[in-house]
């Protein structure tokens, strides 16, 4: 499926650590013609990191797409009834958001992004990186996979020996992932 055209949003969350990855397949995304909006969640979009300054995140962003990112609930919550995206992909998407998202909470700039594009019965898809997937988090993972119009990069463990709860999504396959949620189906295998 082509993406030229398709309005994209692409959600940051927390997980800092990814971001070198996220934003090549975000590259990706605008080199295929969609029109990306970005959205940064309250910790992306104030706090430093080991893996970068957030403004200079939020300037990246802001270059690559043309876009100036949303940063708070005010900005993000048009995006229901203005019907302004496709899909969107919450990218990365930490443990504590998946949490949320899972039990209704809608406290960051991500999270009204995904409760309002939902009300459209249309596609989110979720870039898992959590430390406690399959741990605490499990129930909300699962919880989520049997949601509509919810759909999983596909994801495995990054580092079994020394964090063996910890799940990671393979974001390379954004692209394919994004497409098959787009034509409502989950890209298989999803774990692996």
């Amino acid at each position: 499926m082509s993406l030229k055209g398709k309005h994209i949003g692409v959600a940051f969350t927390g997980s800092f650590c990814t971001y070198e990855k996220a934003f090549k397949e975000l590259e990706k995304l605008v080199e295929e013609g969609a029109i990306v909006q970005t959205i940064f969640s309250d910790a992306a979009g104030t706090l430093d990191s080991r893996f970068g300054k957030a403004q200079d995140f939020i300037q990246k962003a802001h270059e690559m797409t043309g876009k100036k990112p949303m940063m708070t609930i005010p900005e993000a919550e048009p995006i229901g009834p203005g019907s302004l995206l496709d899909i969107l992909v919450l990218f990365p998407c930490t443990g504590n958001t998946i949490a949320k998202l899972a039990n209704g909470i809608t406290d960051t700039p991500a999270l009204m992004a995904a409760k309002a594009h939902l009300r459209n019965n249309k596609p989110l898809l979720i870039s898992i990186s959590t430390n406690d997937a399959l741990g605490i988090n499990m129930k909300n993972i699962g919880l989520l996979l049997n949601a509509k119009n919810v759909y999983f990069i596909p994801f495995g463990q990054d580092n079994p020996k020394t964090k063996p709860n910890s799940m990671i999504a393979h974001t390379e396959l954004l692209i394919p992932a994004l497409s098959a949620a787009l034509e409502g189906r989950q890209y298989q295998p999803i774990i692996g």
